[in-house]
C-alpha cells in the first residue's frame, strides 16, 4: 500500500509541473504543435469539467472533490491488499488532487494536450490519471466477476 503514495505524489508533481511550464511558456489561448496533425500543446483555462460542462460552478466541484477524495481514501485503505484496485485508486486520487489544486489555487484548471486528429476536449496529466484509473477499475471489476 505504501508504495502507491510516492506514485500519487510523483503524478501530482508531474501534473502541476507541466501546468506551470505551459502557463509560463505558451501564451494563453495559443498552441505549439508537437506532432503535426496529431498533438499540440495548448494553453487553456477550464473552469468546468470536460467540454466545459458546469463552467463556473467551483463550489460544486469543491464539494464533489471532497466527497470523492473521502470515498477514495476509504477504498484505498479497504482494498489495500489488491494491487489492481490500488493502482486504479492511486491514479484516481492523483488526478483528482491535481485538478483540485488548480481549482483552489487558480479558480480554473490548466489544460494543455490537444488532439489534432479528432474533436476532443483539451486535457492534462490529471485527466489522464483519472481516465486510466477508471479504465483500471473497470478491468478489476471484470476480473472480479470472472473470478467468482
Amino acid at each position: 500500500m505504501w508504495l502507491y503514495i510516492p506514485m500519487i505524489i510523483i503524478l501530482i508533481i508531474a501534473d502541476q509541473g507541466l501546468k506551470f511550464w505551459i502557463s509560463v511558456n505558451i501564451k494563453l489561448g495559443t498552441s505549439q504543435v508537437i506532432l503535426p496533425n496529431v498533438l499540440a500543446l495548448t494553453n487553456v483555462r477550464n473552469d468546468g469539467a470536460a467540454w466545459s460542462v458546469l463552467s463556473g460552478q467551483q463550489w460544486f466541484f469543491t464539494v464533489i472533490t471532497i466527497v470523492a477524495l473521502g470515498l477514495m481514501g476509504y477504498f484505498f485503505w479497504k482494498l489495500r491488499s489488491d494491487n489492481l484496485y490500488m493502482l486504479a485508486i492511486s491514479l484516481l486520487i492523483a488526478g483528482t488532487l491535481g485538478n483540485f489544486i488548480d481549482r483552489i489555487r487558480l479558480g480554473y484548471v490548466v489544460d494543455m494536450f490537444e488532439t489534432l486528429f479528432m474533436n476532443f476536449p483539451i486535457f492534462n496529466v490529471a485527466d489522464m490519471c483519472l481516465t486510466f484509473g477508471v479504465i483500471i477499475v473497470i478491468i478489476a471489476l471484470i476480473k472480479d466477476e470472472k473470478d467468482e
